[in-house]
């Protein structure tokens, strides 16, 4: 886990509601806000590379179509002469 200094950098004051198991959880924890930032970082950047995986199998799902609708088109052509 990658710990970042939160005191040398800008932030802003939000009020959250969460549940009372989560803050009970968090009690143990110095700063507080420190974690929280850093699970919201970890959380986001997973969701972000979920969606560049998503793109990427989307590519080559789409790719994998076009090739073989080109082997198809162009199979024969290629095939005549060496058969």
């Amino acid at each position: 886990m990658r710990i970042i200094d939160t005191d040398n950098m800008a932030a802003k004051r939000l009020n959250i509601t969460l549940p009372e198991e989560v803050v009970a959880s968090l009690e143990p924890i110095a700063n507080k806000s420190r974690f929280i930032a850093e699970a919201v970082r970890e959380k986001l950047d997973r969701e972000r590379r979920h969606r560049l995986d998503a793109l990427l199998c989307e590519g080559y799902r789409a790719a994998a179509l076009e090739g073989r609708r080109l082997d198809e088109e162009w199979g024969p052509a290629t095939l005549k002469d060496w058969g």
